[in-house]
């Protein structure tokens, strides 16, 4: 029987290796939850403009985009009557009539759609500049 021998010489360069890949996918994941969260936070500030009998303002000033430990959240700055005002307070009904607006639930199912049609849109940008390939 016939012996034979294969050696292989590789060396590692490129995105991958050096870390780029990583770093790109890394932003695009943290831009992509900032992007979804700032749609999401854009259809509150809609709702509230329709929905708001009597707006001072103030409720809709506090609607902002945080960081939170999983991501970004968006959120009322915790305005002390916001629950009553989403409905989910103690003090709606049947207590009272008013049974809250559900803004921010009713948003979620709105930005749960258009999350792809944002990441596609994101990750088109990042690969025209080179960086998601």
């Amino acid at each position: 029987m016939p012996d034979f021998r294969i050696s292989v010489n590789a060396s590692r360069s490129g995105p991958i290796q050096d870390g780029r890949f990583a770093r790109a996918a890394r932003d695009y994941c943290d831009d992509l939850q900032y992007a979804v969260a700032r749609h999401g936070e854009d259809l509150v500030r809609q709702r509230l403009a329709t929905v708001l009998r009597h707006p001072t303002g103030y409720y809709q000033s506090r609607i902002s985009v945080d960081r939170g430990r999983g991501g970004y959240v968006v959120s009322d700055g915790g305005v002390v009557y916001g629950p009553w005002l989403e409905g989910t307070g103690s003090r709606n009904s049947p207590v009272t009539r008013f049974p809250g607006y559900a803004t921010f639930r009713r948003t979620k199912a709105l930005v749960d759609r258009d999350a792809n049609r944002i990441s596609r849109e994101l990750l088109d940008r990042y690969q025209s500049r080179g960086l998601l390939r």
